[in-house]
């Protein structure tokens, strides 16, 4: 099955086949490029920073030693959890699209060097996991915890993402024997099991993609359809934590454990298009539907129960409590991706837009070194570290289950594809071909015969300029994402509709240029009243970026867990190059609180005894939420409550 011939596909990340039933498809690598501004600067640290300290973690945690050990190179037992590979495969994808975007022979040695390791430790039957084969000796025996799936799932996502960028298919030699032995021990009348983790549908649908072998696409249906059959529960288990109480095309909302539940979804939806399966794909969306519409946090974190780092029920959603785990956002950014390739609705792609500049981009520091494994919405006085993953430690250089860091270095490195599109978004109309930008950094696009620079200073400004550089001599169609909060915005002085895609057709000449005007007019947001933990507050937004209030800007004696927000006063911007790397804050009217009396003995009184004063008016700082914790842990609150009169 291994020797099929190559599709021809040369996209990132989510790259659908000529056949698939999809609305847009991805800008193949390296035709879309990020130059300047915050993703650029992210990126840079990624790649200088935060790539290469993952290593490091992950040679002194003993995941590469592992390895070594199962390739016969040293003796020893595998450390660690039983999904520790994962972690280097994770790394390897992230140093693939790193090489990609910028080069570097460091980045290919340390793959291929780390390939070799994986090549030596695989079984002549394909199977491949150091810490099972090793440490465990028997394989497939606790599948819902063993993570067996996930570790080859994510080695077969590094391995098309090496040969992507590479050309080399020594990792993917690896990956497709990891799938034919997956091929040929599970499905009907093999071992019906599905792993406990998701991400292997995912990844077979992928390596179809790149190979063109039909039984990994068959495969990773049938894994989507065994969900919610009982396989989970014949082992002993509660299915809801697995996403696998309910079978997947019957599920009308998200549950159980978040990354898990993100990661099926991303699947089945590559399941959906690639099989033309308008049933599963329209039960996808509703599932979509429902969480953004309850079980989502303002900054598109997901997961709010450290229990079982779960989704709970509708619009539980604890600020404090949040677990907002940062690989759950990442998780939903690429079912979002999936989506909008599917559907071309702007929704998906502003869905992408929050999860990456607030749930995912705050859990990596802004040197890059250091991480959060959760994400609350506020860190009160005098919080507890409980344990290893708590805010309240501050940002952590590693965690015991290191998931998160290596997520991110591969969301970031692979940053550019989520940037255009070609295909009929908006419009069912075949028409001339098009081009459609949905997130917006300086940097050049290259798509359909144009070639674009896009200028713009966003998030800190709302001006997009959009200049041709090269253009066929015939009509070519752009179309640009207007954010659903982007009331009154413009292009070239025309009002477009917020939530849609405004777009220009023509035939394009050099120097021929668009201007998009998004207004970044501060807003303050409420929650619905069903969301109990922070009824009666308001948060504060500018364009795509969700702000939070930390101890450290806030006047002397200021304590944020008492502070009241005016709505009704001003809020204004201002630009300060020297804070947290360069970032726009915003200023607004507040009151310092009241605490409770001194002499108080409970936090209760009887209705109308005990009543909030607005307290002294001050003046309150906000900062983008993704940097807050930078300078130390601090109380911290996206929340504010409203000042009562």
């Amino acid at each position: 099955m291994s020797t099929s011939t190559s599709t021809g596909t040369t996209a990132g990340p989510a790259a659908p086949t000529a056949s698939a039933a999809v609305r847009l498809r991805p800008v193949p690598p390296g035709q879309a490029r990020i130059t300047g501004g915050v993703w650029h600067e992210r990126a840079e640290v990624n790649r200088s920073a935060t790539i290469p300290t993952g290593l490091e973690y992950l040679r002194k945690a003993n995941n590469v030693r592992n390895l070594e050990i199962a390739a016969g190179t040293v003796e020893g037992s595998p450390q660690g959890p039983i999904f520790a590979d994962s972690d280097v495969h994770k790394w390897v994808e992230a140093a693939a699209w790193e090489y990609g975007r910028s080069g570097g022979e460091d980045l290919l040695e340390a793959q291929l060097e780390l390939t070799g390791f994986l090549a030596r430790a695989q079984a002549e039957d394909g199977y491949l996991n150091s810490v099972v084969e090793v440490r465990e000796g028997e394989r497939y025996r606790k599948l819902p915890w063993s993570h067996e799936h996930y570790c080859a799932g994510h080695l077969i996502q590094a391995a098309v993402a090496q040969a992507r960028t590479t050309g080399r298919r020594e990792l993917l030699d690896v990956g497709t024997r990891i799938a034919d032995h997956l091929v040929a021990t599970f499905g009907p009348g093999k071992i019906e099991d599905v792993d406990g983790h998701p991400v292997i549908e995912t990844a077979l649908v992928e390596l179809y993609r790149e190979t063109g072998t039909r039984e990994y696409l068959d495969l990773a249906q049938w894994f989507v359809e065994a969900r919610g059959h009982g396989l989970i529960a014949s082992h002993g288990h509660e299915p809801t934590y697995f996403s696998d109480r309910v079978p997947v095309r019957e599920a009308t909302t998200v549950e159980g454990h978040a990354v898990r539940a993100v990661y099926l979804a991303a699947g089945a939806t590559d399941v959906a298009v690639e099989t033309g399966d308008t049933e599963l794909l329209e039960a996808l969306r509703r599932q979509y539907d429902s969480m953004e519409r309850s079980k989502q946090y303002l900054t598109g974190g997901l997961g709010s129960r450290w229990e079982g780092e779960s989704f709970g029920d509708p619009y539980e959603l604890p600020a404090d409590r949040a677990y907002a785990e940062t690989c759950a956002a990442i998780g939903g950014v690429q079912w979002a991706w999936r989506m909008l390739l599917a559907t071309g609705e702007a929704r998906y792609a502003d869905q992408i837009e929050r999860m990456l500049l607030n749930g995912m981009l705050a859990g990596v520091s802004l040197t890059g070194r250091e991480f959060f494994y959760v994400n609350p919405l506020q860190l009160r006085s005098d919080a507890n570290p409980e344990e290893n993953r708590s805010p309240a430690h501050g940002r952590r250089g590693w965690f015991d289950c290191a998931c998160c860091p290596p997520n991110v270095m591969r969301t970031l490195s692979s940053l550019a594809g989520y940037l255009a599109t070609t295909g009929t978004a908006s419009t069912g109309d075949a028409g001339p071909p098009s081009v459609q930008i949905h997130q917006y950094a300086a940097g050049t696009i290259a798509a359909a015969g144009l070639e674009l620079d896009v200028e713009t200073a966003y998030p800190w400004e709302g001006s997009v300029r959009v200049t041709v550089r090269n253009a066929p001599a015939a009509p070519v169609a752009l179309a640009l994402r207007v954010p659903a909060w982007a009331d009154g915005a413009t292009l070239d002085g025309d009002l477009v509709t917020a939530g849609e895609y405004a777009s220009v057709t023509r035939t394009w000449a050099e120097g021929d240029a668009v201007t998009l005007d998004l207004p970044l007019t501060p807003r303050f947001t409420v929650a619905d009243e069903r969301v109990d933990a922070v009824r009666g507050c308001v948060a504060l937004e500018r364009g795509p970026l969700v702000y939070a209030v930390e101890a450290h800007d806030q006047p002397d004696g200021v304590v944020v867990d008492d502070v009241r927000a005016d709505p009704s006063g001003e809020v204004t911007a201002e630009h300060r190059e020297d804070l947290l790397g360069g970032v726009t804050v915003l200023h607004l009217q507040g009151y310092r609180g009241s605490p409770p009396p001194a002499d108080a003995l409970s936090p209760y009184a009887a209705a109308g005894a005990r009543r909030a004063e607005p307290g002294e008016p001050v003046q309150l700082t906000a900062i983008p939420y993704y940097a807050w914790a930078n300078r130390g842990p601090r109380p911290m609150r996206v929340w504010i409550p409203v000042a009562r009169g």
